[in-house]
């Protein structure tokens, strides 16, 4: 049964991976390159760092989503080690906004903030 859980995990993994990449390649900057982006905030650069990391977010939830297969592989799975797998995955959730929107998307302090509760709550 491990075994599923790791190959379930490292198919995730893959995945996540490749919509990044394949995603930055071949559908984000040839969004990009038209010129009816909406213009928010003054212009086109805070929809496309918002595209940017709302897309590359998706990719960490997957990851975040490994994570918890490769915990449950190891029975039995506790709320600490749980409630750590899902505060690190919106803690990076939280950094990727910050940075990708330079702090203008107020994302961030949400999701930083769901990260550290959901550690905080589920220390032993």
């Amino acid at each position: 049964m491990n075994t599923l859980l790791y190959i379930a995990a490292s198919l995730i993994v893959a995945v996540g991976v490749a919509h990044s990449y394949l995603g930055e390649r071949y559908i984000l900057v040839r969004l990009f390159r038209r010129g009816d982006l909406p213009k928010l905030f003054g212009g086109t650069e805070f929809t496309r760092r918002t595209l940017r990391f709302a897309w590359h977010i998706t990719s960490i939830a997957w990851l975040g989503l490994a994570a918890v297969l490769v915990v449950l592989a190891h029975p039995p799975a506790s709320a600490g080690t749980l409630g750590l797998v899902v505060g690190c995955t919106f803690l990076g959730h939280g950094v990727v906004a910050l940075v990708g929107s330079r702090g203008r998307h107020l994302s961030w302090p949400v999701f930083l903030a769901i990260g550290f509760l959901a550690i905080c709550a589920t220390r032993t």
